[in-house]
C-alpha cells in the first residue's frame, strides 16, 4: 500500500528523543500508512542506528548543515501526497496522524496542530507548562502590521487566560507539529536553507501563502504533540534567543515585518539604572514585572502556588534574551536577505542541495 502520509523527524544528537518519537508513531491508529524518515543532520551519538532499528528510513548528513537543510532532504525522501514534520523530542498522541489527513479540505495547504509542554518536576518544566512558547500565529496579527496594533495584541495576551482551541485558520504554525501538501512544498522550493535554525517554519508558511493566496493554512486542535523540554533555565534562554534571531531574519527578508522588539525588559531596566541615583526605584523595579506579566500573579492567587510568582522574572528573561537574539541577529543577516522571496524566484531545487547517505 502505498503511505499517505510521510513523517519527516529531524535530528542531531537526539538518539533518546528519536526513540521516543519512533514508537509513538509506532502506535498511530493509521500505522500502516505512515512512511517514517529520520533526518541526521550530522550526529555523533546513535541517532541513525536507532532510527533504522525502529524501521525509518534514514537520511544522514555528514555534517550539520541546519535544520531547513534536513527538512528539505526529508522531502525529497517523501513519496506520500503530504509530508508532516516532528521534532525529535516531540511525542504525538496516537490519534495525530489520522487526524491531520482528515484534515486536508478542498481548499488547505497545510494542517498542523497544538504543540503542549510536557508535564514534570522543576520550576522550569512548570513555567513552560503555563507559558507556552511555541504557538502558531494567529491571523489577528495579519490585520495590521503598525507598531501601535502590534503593541496593544503584546499587552492583551499579557492579561489573556488561554488562547483558541478550535479548529481555525492562521498564518504561520510551528514546525514541530505541521504538515504540507507535499506538491506544495516542491511548487515553492520547500525550506530556505539560508535559515539555519528558527523562523524557517514562519518563512514557509508566508511563502506558501504568497504561492497559494486561496488557499487556508489550518490548525487542528484535536492533533496534539507533546513536547519535552530540557529542564533547564540556560536551555529556555538559550530558546529564547534563538526565537529572537528568527525574527530578525523575518525582519531582513520580509518587507512587511516590523521588528519584534519587546519594550518592557526596556523599561524594567531603566528603573534599575535610575535607581543608583533615586533607591526607592529599585523596589519599583522588583514589582513592576507582575503588573506587566500578571498571570504568574494571578495563578498564584487561584492556585495557591508560590512558585508560579516567578513566571513575571521568567518572561522577562525571556524577553530580554529575544531582544539580544533579533540584535544579534540582524547583525549577522542584515546583507544575506537583500530582496525579499517573490514566487518567480524559489529556492535552489531540492533535489539539487541534497547531500545525504541513506542508512
Amino acid at each position: 500500500m502505498s503511505p499517505r502520509l510521510s513523517v519527516v523527524i529531524c535530528s542531531l544528537n537526539g538518539a533518546d528523543g528519536v526513540r521516543r518519537c519512533l514508537r509513538a508513531l509506532g502506535a498511530q491508529s493509521i500505522r500502516p500508512a505512515l512512511e517514517l524518515i529520520v533526518v541526521d543532520d550530522g550526529s555523533i551519538d546513535s541517532t541513525s542506528q536507532v532510527a533504522g532499528a525502529l524501521g525509518a528510513t534514514v537520511m544522514r548528513h555528514s555534517c550539520n548543515r541546519g535544520i531547513s537543510a534536513a527538512r528539505n532532504t526529508g522531502i525529497s525522501a517523501a513519496s506520500a501526497d503530504v509530508v508532516a514534520f516532528l521534532d525529535d523530542d516531540c511525542e504525538p498522541c496516537p490519534g495525530w496522524a489520522e487526524t491531520l489527513l482528515a484534515s486536508y479540505d478542498r481548499d488547505v495547504v497545510a494542517v498542523g496542530g497544538p504543540v503542549i509542554p510536557s508535564s514534570g518536576p522543576g520550576l522550569v518544566v512548570s513555567y513552560l507548562t503555563r507559558h507556552n512558547p511555541i504557538q502558531p500565529q494567529e491571523l489577528e496579527l495579519a490585520t495590521d502590521y503598525n507598531v501601535p496594533y502590534r503593541f496593544w495584541l503584546y499587552v492583551k495576551r499579557q492579561w489573556r487566560r488561554a488562547g483558541p482551541a478550535h479548529r481555525r485558520q492562521v498564518i504561520a504554525m510551528p514546525s514541530a507539529n505541521m504538515s504540507v501538501l507535499r506538491q506544495a512544498l516542491l511548487d515553492i522550493g520547500g525550506f530556505d536553507e539560508r535559515i539555519r535554525f528558527s523562523a524557517e517554519d514562519d518563512d514557509l508558511c508566508r511563502r506558501l501563502s504568497y504561492a497559494f493566496p486561496q488557499s487556508r493554512l489550518i490548525i487542528e486542535p484535536a492533533a496534539e504533540v507533546v513536547h519535552h523540554f530540557k529542564p533547564s533555565l540556560r536551555d529556555t534562554l538559550r530558546r529564547s534567543r534563538a526565537y529572537g534571531q528568527g525574527s530578525a531574519v523575518m525582519f531582513c527578508k520580509w518587507p512587511e515585518v516590523r521588528p519584534t522588539l519587546f519594550p518592557f525588559p526596556l523599561a524594567v531596566a531603566a528603573l534599575l539604572v535610575a535607581s543608583f541615583w533615586l533607591p526607592g526605584l529599585a523596589a519599583a523595579a522588583l514589582l513592576l514585572p507582575h503588573l506587566l506579566y500578571p498571570q504568574g500573579l494571578r495563578y498564584a492567587v487561584a492556585r495557591h502556588h508560590a512558585p508560579s510568582l516567578l513566571d513575571a522574572y521568567f518572561q522577562l528573561l525571556q524577553e530580554a534574551c529575544e531582544n539580544y537574539g533579533f540584535a544579534t541577529g540582524w547583525w549577522h543577516v542584515r546583507s544575506r536577505f537583500g530582496s525579499a522571496y517573490t514566487v518567480s524566484q524559489p529556492n535552489p531545487e531540492l533535489h539539487g542541495s541534497v547531500d545525504t547517505e541513506g542508512a
